[in-house]
C-alpha cells in the first residue's frame, strides 16, 4: 500500500523525500534547492526533454541509412564494408566510395591466388570472325551475377578486335592474359562503368564480388572469304554466354552458294561439337602421339585374352577403328541423324548447294577444363581441329 501510494507521487517529490531521507545539515538545504525545480514536473515531459537533448546531439538516424543505401547500391559492396567506409570518411559518400574501391583492390589481391574454376564464356561474332572468352570466378553464384556476366560479354565484343599475330589468315588463334590483359575496355555498367583495362576490370568486379575474378583465356577463330561460321553455346543464361562453346568453321567453293543451307549444317555442327566432344577433325590428323598410346593400351587389353599375336592384331585394328570414330570429327556418327556420320553430311550438303562444301576448322571450349594442368604447364587447353 505504501509503494502504491509513493508510486501515485510526481517523480520529483520522490527525488526530494530521497535526499531528505539521507541527507542532514546544510546538505539538505542545498538539495533542496536543487531538486525543487523539478518537485511537480511531469514526469513525462522531463522523458521527453531527455529524447530532444540525445537526438540534437547525434547524427540523423534517417539520414545515415540512406547514404549507406545509396553506397550499397553504387557499388554492391557488403553493408559492414558500406558502413565501415561512411564511418572512416565521415559520411561523406563520394570519398567513401573511393575508399571502397581501395579496400575492394586490396582484398582482391589478396584473394588472386584463389582457385578460380567456375565462370563463363562470353562469345561475340561479326562478318569474319568468332571470339570466344573465359570469365572465371570461384563460385556459380558469381558466375551468375549481372555484373559479372556483362564483364565476360564486354571482353568477348573486345576480344574481336585483337590483332591475328599468326601467319594464318585462317583458322583458330589462342591468347592469353599476357596479350589481352592491358588492353582497353569501355565500361557502361550502374556498377563498373568508364575507361579502363581489362586487368583492373576484373579486379574491380573482384572487388565487388568478394571472390577471385580473372580472365583465363581466349580464342578467335577466322573465316575465309567464301565461308560461313557457326556458334553454338550450351547452358546459355543469355545470348553470347554460356559452359560449354562449340564453334564451326565451313568453306564453301563458289559464290553464288545457298548460305542458309550451309548455315543451318553449320549450326547442327557447331550442337555437335559441344555434345560428342571431338579432339580431331579427321582422321588422318590424329596425331602419331595419340595414336601410339591407344595402340599400346588395346594391345595389352588384347593380349589379356590369351588368344594368338595375329588375333590380337586383329582386334587392336578393329579397335582402332572404333577410336577414330570416338575422337575424329568427320568419322563421329552425327547426333541428328546417327544413321550417318559427319563426312557423310557434309557430302549431302555438297550435292544439295551445288558447290563443294568442307569443315575447315572447329573449336570446342568448356569453362574450368584443364584447370589443373594449365596451373601445372601454364598453357591453355581446349580442343580445336
Amino acid at each position: 500500500m505504501a509503494f502504491a501510494r509513493v508510486a501515485r507521487r510526481p517523480i520529483g517529490a520522490f527525488f526530494y523525500s530521497a535526499s531528505g531521507r539521507f541527507s542532514c545539515g546544510n546538505e539538505v538545504s542545498s538539495k533542496f534547492e536543487s531538486l525543487s525545480q523539478y518537485r511537480y514536473a511531469s514526469p513525462v515531459c522531463g522523458f521527453g526533454n531527455f529524447l530532444r537533448s540525445f537526438s540534437s546531439e547525434s547524427p540523423a538516424v534517417v539520414d545515415q541509412m540512406s547514404l549507406i543505401k545509396q553506397l550499397r547500391q553504387r557499388t554492391s559492396a557488403p553493408i559492414k564494408d558500406v558502413k565501415a567506409s561512411l564511418v572512416e570518411c565521415n559520411w561523406d559518400i563520394e570519398a567513401a566510395q573511393k575508399d571502397l574501391r581501395k579496400r575492394g583492390k586490396v582484398l582482391a589481391s589478396k584473394k588472386s591466388s584463389r582457385t578460380a574454376a567456375e565462370g563463363m564464356l562470353a562469345v561475340a561474332q561479326n562478318e569474319g570472325k568468332v571470339a570466344v572468352i573465359e570469365l572465371n570466378c570461384e563460385t556459380d553464384f558469381v558466375a551468375r551475377n549481372d555484373i559479372f556476366q556483362y564483364l565476360a560479354l564486354a571482353m568477348a565484343k573486345r576480344a574481336l578486335l585483337v590483332e591475328n599475330t599468326s601467319q594464318q589468315v585462317s583458322g583458330v588463334f589462342p591468347f592469353g592474359p599476357e596479350l589481352f590483359e592491358e588492353l582497353k575496355l569501355n565500361l557502361d555498367h550502374p556498377k563498373v562503368n568508364g575507361e579502363t583495362t581489362v586487368s583492373n576490370a576484373a579486379t574491380e568486379v573482384a572487388a565487388i564480388m568478394g571472390e577471385n575474378v580473372k580472365f583465363r583465356r581466349g580464342f578467335l577463330l577466322s573465316k575465309s572469304s567464301a565461308g560461313v561460321l557457326s556458334a553454338y553455346l550450351h547452358t546459355s543464361p543469355q545470348p553470347g554466354l554460356g559452359r560449354i562453346a562449340g564453334i564451326v568453321s565451313l568453306e564453301v567453293e563458289g559464290e553464288n552458294t545457298q548460305l542458309e543451307a550451309v548455315q543451318r549444317v553449320g549450326s547442327e555442327l557447331a550442337m555437335h561439337v559441344v555434345a560428342a566432344k571431338p579432339l580431331f577433325l579427321s582422321k588422318d590428323l590424329v596425331s602419331s602421339e595419340a595414336i601410339e598410346n591407344e595402340r599400346e593400351i588395346l594391345k595389352s587389353q588384347a593380349e589379356s585374352t590369351a588368344k594368338s599375336q595375329m588375333a590380337v592384331e586383329k582386334m587392336v585394328e578393329g579397335r582402332l577403328r572404333k577410336y577414330y570414330e570416338e575422337v575424329a570429327l568427320m568419322e563421329q556418327k552425327f547426333i541428328v541423324n546417327d544413321a550417318i556420320n559427319v563426312k557423310t553430311l557434309v557430302d549431302n550438303l555438297s550435292k544439295e548447294v551445288g558447290s563443294p562444301v568442307k569443315v575447315a576448322d572447329f573449336l570446342r571450349v568448356e569453362v574450368g577444363e584443364g584447370i589443373e594442368r594449365l596451373e601445372a604447364s601454364d598453357e591453355p587447353v581446349a580442343q580445336t581441329a
